[in-house]
């Protein structure tokens, strides 16, 4: 279910069972973190210098597939806490930036994917909630969380009690995603951006990457953000794009960046 190629820095990352919405079991997530750890591998080589995911078919993926769940044997925690969130936790540390193209449904699971990656863009007809109410269940993988951080108290707990969902174009204007395309543009765009970053300055991005990651999850305060991003730029000047782009700078030209 889960094809992995690499060309031109870019890995790229597919959920390829359109038939079931992408929708992903047990198995399909061991895949998934196969994928990963191929593509970190080939980052560690240089051969990888910026990753795209992203979903076949009318949806990017439709969650957790339920399909064969019998509720009364469900191991739910042996699924969220054991499978989910070591993946979600694998993918947002991944040695490069990553994007991710979401087109039609993304939700439970499939919303956790998008959390766990630096940039997403959507399609503008993409659909973003929480449809568990209708299940009897609670919306999962960090959902809560980021709804709460993005859209306040209130609005979370209305998307959750109603089961409504937003559109890709809403989601944005919300400050939830990056960017919002037409369906029709979202791949082709995306891709275009994406290999435009995998000519850039990796140790730079990784970096930045590196500083937002503190800056959420241990709520720094502007001191000590500027104290790290300090160390950080430190550290950046021993490298070969450092030295590249300061030399083009001062001759005029486009830097050619190696990602060194």
């Amino acid at each position: 279910m889960i094809n992995l190629t690499i060309a031109g820095g870019v890995a790229e990352v597919v959920l390829d069972a359109p038939a079931k919405l992408n929708s992903l079991d047990e198995a399909a997530l061991g895949e998934l973190s196969d994928a990963y750890d191929d593509a970190a591998a080939a980052a560690s080589r240089g051969d990888v210098r910026v990753l795209l995911l992203r979903g076949e078919g009318r949806a990017f993926c439709a969650g957790r597939d339920i399909s064969g769940v019998v509720p009364a044997d469900d191991d739910v925690l042996g699924y969220l806490g054991g499978k989910v969130q070591p993946l979600l936790q694998k993918m947002a540390a991944f040695p490069a930036p990553t994007f991710a193209a979401a087109q039609g449904a993304s939700l439970g699971v499939g919303l956790g994917l998008l959390l766990a990656t630096d940039v997403v863009y959507v399609a503008e007809n993409a659909k973003i909630g929480s449809p568990f109410a209708n299940l009897g269940a609670t919306l999962d993988s960090g959902g809560h969380w980021y709804f709460t951080e993005r859209l306040g108290m209130h609005r979370t707990l209305d998307l959750v009690y109603t089961a409504e969902l937003m559109s890709g174009a809403d989601a944005v204007r919300s400050g939830m995603f990056s960017r919002a395309f037409p369906a029709e543009e979202l791949l082709p765009r995306t891709r275009e951006i994406v290999g435009r970053v995998a000519e850039g300055a990796t140790g730079a991005f990784v970096a930045s990457k590196e500083l937002v990651a503190q800056i959420r999850d241990r709520r720094l305060g502007l001191w000590e953000s500027m104290e790290a991003e300090n160390k950080a730029q430190a550290q950046l000047c021993s490298s070969e794009d450092y030295a590249e782009g300061f030399k083009a700078f001062q001759e005029k030209r486009k830097p050619a960046f190696t990602g060194r």
